[in-house]
């Protein structure tokens, strides 16, 4: 299932709507534009009503508690278990965590810190023996305009790793992760044994998709936002724990996207 280029920027569009930045928005749209008509006892049960949940909704969404709620539930799908064993006939397979465009201040693309450390964990790999190879997979994932290939840049930076070119295998159509997968099935063939490397929150996602087209996947998850499980560690909470943080918000948003990203494939039939 590659998408076109309107339904790619459909897709774009549609996951706005599970971004928890754009419930805010929405929510304090509607509760300015109430607060601007003219007041009526009804309408001020609505402004106390949407006001109330405002702010419930951010507390929540800024909690660090909520963060480690769902994103230790992610990440505790796949633990860390120190270096695979070593596979001869098997691929590392990298995922692509994002580029940031050139600019005035940004002399050159640069990959985001996401990417870099993905395409390091599976240099370590590789140079510890675990596969003979390296994919490193991510197209131009631009919905207007055309530019680098995340691929392109990854492998440029995998090579000043001390890999060596002939060893590393590029993909760089795919713009989702399904795609990933498809179009690392197109390349390997019937070599069906991966080592994915992705960060750990997206590893169950990932993991299950390559499975789907026919892969032995060994996950090796790189980035972990959380230190424990979802049920340890809550004998060190403290009150800063309970205070809103802006990291939290971000985790939180990438944890909520993850969610609803697996439910959307499973609905597909992808899953």
């Amino acid at each position: 299932m590659e998408l076109t280029p309107f339904f790619f920027g459909l897709y774009k569009l549609v996951k706005y709507g599970v971004y928890p930045l754009t419930w805010v928005v929405t929510l304090a749209g509607l509760t300015m534009l109430l607060a601007l008509r003219p007041p009526s006892p009804a309408r001020q049960r609505w402004i106390r009503m949407s006001s109330i949940a405002l702010v419930t909704l951010l507390l929540i969404l800024t909690s660090p508690l909520t963060a480690h709620l769902l994103v230790a539930a992610l990440e505790g799908e796949h633990l860390p278990s120190g270096l695979p064993e070593p596979v001869a006939n098997g691929t590392i397979v990298v995922l692509g965590g994002g580029l940031r465009d050139a600019g005035s201040l940004r002399p050159r693309i640069e990959l985001t810190e996401e990417s870099m450390r993905q395409t390091a964990c599976g240099a370590d790999l590789y140079h510890h023996g675990i596969a003979p190879s390296l994919l490193v997979t991510g197209g131009d994932a631009r919905v207007f305009g055309s530019g680098s290939a995340e691929a392109a840049v990854m492998k440029e930076w995998a090579a000043r790793l001390g890999v060596p070119s002939v060893s590393i295998i590029t993909e760089d159509q795919a713009r989702t992760t399904y795609e990933n997968a498809v179009r690392t099935k197109h390349l390997l063939g019937d070599r069906g044994i991966i080592i994915l490397v992705t960060s750990a929150a997206p590893m169950p996602r990932a993991s299950a998709l390559f499975r789907t087209q026919g892969f032995d996947v060994i996950p090796s998850p790189c980035g972990f936002h959380e230190r424990n499980r979802v049920t340890e560690g809550w004998d060190t909470i403290s009150v800063f724990d309970v205070l809103p943080a802006t990291w939290a918000f971000r985790e939180i948003s990438e944890a909520i996207e993850e969610l609803a990203g697996i439910a959307v494939y499973r609905l597909a039939g992808k899953l």
